[in-house]
Order: C-alpha cells, then sequence, then structure tokens
C-alpha cells in the first residue's frame, strides 16, 4: 500500500471536519477551551480531528491541515496564527500571550517536533531592588515563516524570527531573528549551514 501524506488523509476527512467546526462552534469560548484542554491527550485520529475542529474555533486563524498531537499545551490560542499543513508534534509547549498585538504566527507547511517550546513572553529584571517575579513581563511576537523545521526539544524565545525554510536543530535555542534557508544549532543557536548553497 502507497504511503499517503497527512494532506492527502485530511482530504478524505475534509467535509467532515468543517462539519465538527461548525458545530464546536456554537458552544461558548470558555467551554471549548475547556474541551480542548479535556481532549489534549486524546490518541489517534479521534483526537486529532477534535483538536484541530476546536483549534479553528479558537485560534485568530487556524489553516487546513493542522495536526495537534497528543500533549500538546497552547495558551491563549486567541493569539495564535497557524497555516496550512502545520504539524505539532507531542509536548510542545505554546504560550501565546495576552497582548493581541504581538502573539504566535505559525507560516504554512511547517514542522515543529516534539518537546519544542516557543515563549512569546519573558520577565522584566531591570530592578536589582525588585523580586523579578514582582517586576511584570514583557511580550514580543514569534514568528516561524513558511517551510521550516523546528527540531526536537528547541525553544524559541520572545521577540524573535525564524526565517523561510529554516531548519532549527534539536535542542537549540533560539535567541537572536534567523536568516531564511539557514541551518541552525546550539544554545544559543548559530548558523551552522546554508540550505541555498
Amino acid at each position: 500500500m502507497a504511503y499517503q501524506r497527512g494532506r492527502e488523509q485530511f482530504r478524505k476527512f475534509e467535509v467532515a471536519l468543517d462539519i465538527l467546526t461548525g458545530f464546536f462552534s456554537i458552544f461558548p469560548r470558555r467551554f471549548r477551551q475547556h474541551l480542548f484542554e479535556f481532549f489534549r491527550d486524546t490518541n489517534g485520529k479521534k483526537g486529532l480531528a477534535v483538536r484541530y475542529a476546536l483549534l479553528k474555533t479558537l485560534a485568530k486563524k487556524c489553516g487546513t491541515n493542522v495536526s495537534v498531537y497528543p500533549g500538546v499545551y497552547i495558551f491563549h490560542p486567541g493569539n495564535l496564527t497557524v497555516g496550512d499543513n502545520v504539524s505539532i508534534h507531542p509536548m510542545c509547549y505554546f504560550e501565546c500571550g495576552q497582548d493581541e498585538s504581538q502573539g504566535l504566527t505559525i507560516g504554512d507547511d511547517v514542522s515543529i517536533a516534539h518537546g519544542v517550546t516557543l515563549m512569546t513572553t519573558t520577565h522584566l529584571y531591570s530592578d536589582p531592588t525588585k523580586p523579578i517575579k514582582d517586576q511584570g513581563i514583557e511580550e514580543k511576537r514569534i514568528v516561524i515563516v513558511n517551510c521550516s523545521w523546528i527540531g526536537a526539544k528547541a525553544t524559541i524565545l520572545c521577540g524573535k524570527t525564524v526565517g523561510k525554510g529554516c531548519i532549527v536543530g534539536a535542542n537549540s535555542v533560539v535567541t537572536h531573528s534567523l536568516e531564511a534557508m539557514g541551518i541552525y544549532a546550539g544554545a544559543p543557536a548559530h548558523k551552522i549551514g546554508d540550505r541555498s548553497q
């Protein structure tokens, strides 16, 4: 039997998923958020379908064929924009922030491996006389541009852009914006190659 990519499988169920999305959209937002959390660890196609349909109703924008695998935590999904053909693998942690002008943007054809952390917030710490926890937080947008691959357990910090077609190696920590088509690894992440050559 020939291997089918996720997008081919998605097309088979697209109408049913649209119906399920419409059904969920009639409920209050807070209830839909609770459902999204309730089905966080549900395995198989049922879990993928329910999380996708709910995310369509919760996110600022959610494209087609978005796979959210079990164990993914997405906080403040109202500030999340996701393109088409995106896979978010198990145990990821996304903090999308509460500032509507910031948030998290993921482009088309992006693969996010398991255990990735995306943090649009950071603690303020400029006053040495006050505990850090009492100094508030700052929010800055994260943008992951089309056709990028974020490796397992990588962390991307607030205010950073991952350029088109980038590869971010496993366990990397992105502390500055990354150029398109670059290959990055390390903590902090640094360029180790170029996909355009």
